[in-house]
């Protein structure tokens, strides 16, 4: 179990990402979490920076879906201004979403990436399909709700234990 929670990568934001790297790995499409992801949680558009990495995924053949487990209304104020298609409510780490997503982009396991900032939803989803999983520092922890500061208790804990 302990090895589904462990990321392909680690990176510090989004913007670190070797998107060259992934590429040639087969990777051709990228389902990104959205809250402390791509954006803080309580910032309800895509800033500058989000929109140039934007930008830079789709100039590199990249193909994107938002996968997140907030509300409609949130993933579709950010995401449909920017004109990326989104799945709300996603229940991570149900595999279902993730298998969606990959549906939306026409995608195989093998050629998909998942972006996220939690081990308990993202890289747990992901890993338990075959996805390369990429682990983000989050963007504004002290914004996260109840849940997510759960989740970061019990990541601390799974991170001492893969430690030794």
């Amino acid at each position: 179990m302990l090895k589904k929670l462990v990321p392909s990568m680690t990176v510090d934001s989004i913007h670190d990402i070797p998107l060259a790297q992934l590429w040639d790995k087969g990777v051709r499409g990228i389902i990104a979490d959205l809250d402390n992801t791509l954006v803080g949680a309580k910032e309800p558009l895509a800033t500058p920076d989000v929109v140039r990495w934007l930008e830079r995924v789709r100039k590199n053949g990249f193909r994107l879906v938002i996968v997140s487990n907030n509300t409609k209304i949130r993933v579709s104020q950010f995401a449909n201004p920017i004109v990326v298609p989104f799945i709300h409510s996603a229940h991570k780490p149900s595999s279902k979403a993730f298998r969606k997503a990959m549906d939306i982009m026409q995608l195989e396991p093998g050629q998909t990436a998942v972006v996220g900032d939690q081990l308990l939803t993202d890289v747990l989803g992901g890993n338990r399909l075959g996805l390369f999983t990429v682990l983000v520092q989050p963007i504004s922890p002290k914004d996260e709700g109840v849940f997510t500061k759960l989740n970061r208790k019990i990541e601390r804990l799974v991170r001492r234990m893969q430690r030794g």
